[in-house]
């Protein structure tokens, strides 16, 4: 097949946004270099302040239209507690653009690198997050917040938990786990929620049982952080909730090494979107001390799955080199400040475009 043009959108947002951003994109381009496949033609959309200050709106309707016309993007993180009254309303720039785009699965890699002091050597694991309902306020309800205060010391909340939602993270989570070791670990609480959480369960199991070999299992969320500090090379993928699957994949980032090698992919059918877990660390931004780790990992994710809803080898060989030549950097003991290193973020991704050429 013919490899055609990749469109990505930029989106560089607030704090160490723009470092790591620019980070990011030039290692896809070195990477696609590489391997000869098509130049990305990347489109800079504006969000956060940037945007407020030339659009007066965190999220412009112009940054929502263009999406619309991508497969994909690389979202850099947004700082919203710092905006404005005004433009605090509503859900934050991050939440809006999955809710909008029905990016539902949001996956969550967490590997513990050669050269990285993590706490629980090992792992080598990746948490399927459920992203589109659950315990979150701003992603479960058609119109409005899923948050009610009947009265000043009363504050309520509703968690959504459906089939449709359900079966299809759950397939998401068998079709990596056919792909990798085939281990599958159901997440929940429904000792406790058993009506929700154990809908969540149940179909869970259902969906597991359409997928032969897997070996499949379940256990409450507390156990599951638990079992993380203590054995986490035991696992290999888990399906969880919204809220359970945000909370297990920082804990295990950090168990790994740092937030700043945690990278994600929220994704649908159809769209992608490349965003590290971490937030936009402000006290860093403009110093050049940022960890590109995450959101370069996080590119070379988009990369591997833009490639395979191609069927293009180009962006899934690029991504393989990304992800060794990082690997390959944080072996060689050169890493940022968050990691124990001395390298700054420039440094650091040019010893990783350097380690893109070795295979």
């Amino acid at each position: 097949m013919t490899a055609r043009t990749v469109r990505l959108g930029l989106i560089e947002g607030d704090g160490i946004g723009p470092e790591v951003v620019r980070a990011a994109r030039d290692v896809a381009d070195e990477a696609m270099a590489v391997v000869e496949a098509p130049a990305i033609e990347w489109l800079p959309l504006p969000m956060g302040q940037r945007a407020i200050a030339e659009c007066g709106d965190p999220l412009p309707i112009s940054t929502l239209k263009m999406l619309e016309t991508l497969e994909g993007w690389i979202l850099g993180p947004h700082d919203n507690v710092s905006y404005a009254p005004e433009h605090r309303t509503g859900a934050p720039p991050g939440g809006a653009i999955r809710k909008r785009f029905g990016l539902y699965a949001n996956i969550r890699p967490v590997r513990a690198f050669a050269g990285v002091r993590a706490t629980t050597p090992g792992m080598d694991l990746v948490i399927v997050r459920e992203n589109s309902e659950g315990f979150y306020a701003d992603r479960n309800m058609v119109a409005g917040s899923g948050e009610f205060q009947p009265t000043p010391d009363v504050a309520m909340s509703v968690g959504v938990f459906s089939r449709a939602a359900t079966e299809r993270i759950a397939h998401e989570a068998c079709r990596l786990a056919r792909s990798r070791r085939g281990l599958l670990t159901i997440v929940h609480k429904a000792n406790v929620l058993p009506m929700t959480m154990g809908l969540f369960r149940d179909v869970c199991y259902e969906v597991a049982a359409r997928y032969p070999g897997l070996i499949v299992d379940d256990e409450h969320v507390d156990a599951t952080a638990a079992h993380l500090v203590r054995a986490p090379a035991d696992y290999d993928v888990l399906v969880t909730e919204n809220l359970f699957g945000d909370i297990l994949s920082d804990l295990a980032a950090e168990l790994g090494g740092s937030l700043g090698i945690a990278a994600s992919l929220n994704c649908s059918a159809d769209r992608a979107m490349a965003q590290a877990v971490h937030g936009a660390a402000p006290t860093l931004a403009g110093r050049n001390r940022a960890n590109p780790a995450a959101l370069q990992l996080s590119t070379a994710m988009l990369l591997r799955w833009l490639g395979s809803r191609r069927d293009e080898a180009g962006p899934i060989q690029a991504a393989e080199r990304i992800e060794r030549a990082i690997a390959a950097t944080f072996k060689a003991g050169i890493a940022t400040a968050d990691l124990g290193g001395l390298a700054s973020t420039s440094e650091f991704t040019e010893q990783v475009r350097a380690r893109l050429h070795q295979w």
